[in-house]
């Protein structure tokens, strides 16, 4: 098994598991970080260090309740893996459920992740925020 794989495996399982304080383990110090959308939504943006990354997953329950969340496949290719799949959370702010198909893309060296790009239905996420 590859060493992507297996990092991008315990990402999902600690993720899983709720030990969103041990993800950070998991991250290189210095990482590329894009979450796209409307600057409405808390957590998009761009982020370089770790402790960003594990800011996020501490504050996201804060948000978000999750209902759903699906992964249908993950494909690795050397140090790139990609996660599809779908998911569904209620925007705590305003009771509106944000459904998505979603893809996360990681890119891992030496053991840790060192990119982190996301791609899911924004402009959903913005409705449910009530941004737009």
């Amino acid at each position: 098994m590859s060493e992507t794989r297996i990092v991008v495996e315990e990402f999902y399982r600690r993720l899983g598991s709720g030990e969103v304080d041990r993800l950070g383990e998991l991250f290189a110090d210095e990482i590329e970080w894009d979450i796209y959308g409307a600057e409405e939504v808390p957590w998009t943006g761009r982020r370089t260090r770790r402790r960003q990354a594990v800011e996020f997953f501490t504050t996201l329950p804060d948000h978000l309740q999750p209902e759903d969340f699906t992964i249908s496949h993950l494909l690795v290719d050397g140090t790139e893996a990609v996660a599809l799949g779908t998911m569904r959370h209620i925007v705590k702010a305003t009771g509106k459920a944000f459904a998505s198909p979603f893809a996360f893309h990681f890119t891992v060296a030496d053991g840790k992740i060192t990119r982190y790009v996301t791609f899911e239905d924004s402009l959903a996420l913005a409705r449910a925020f009530e941004a737009v």
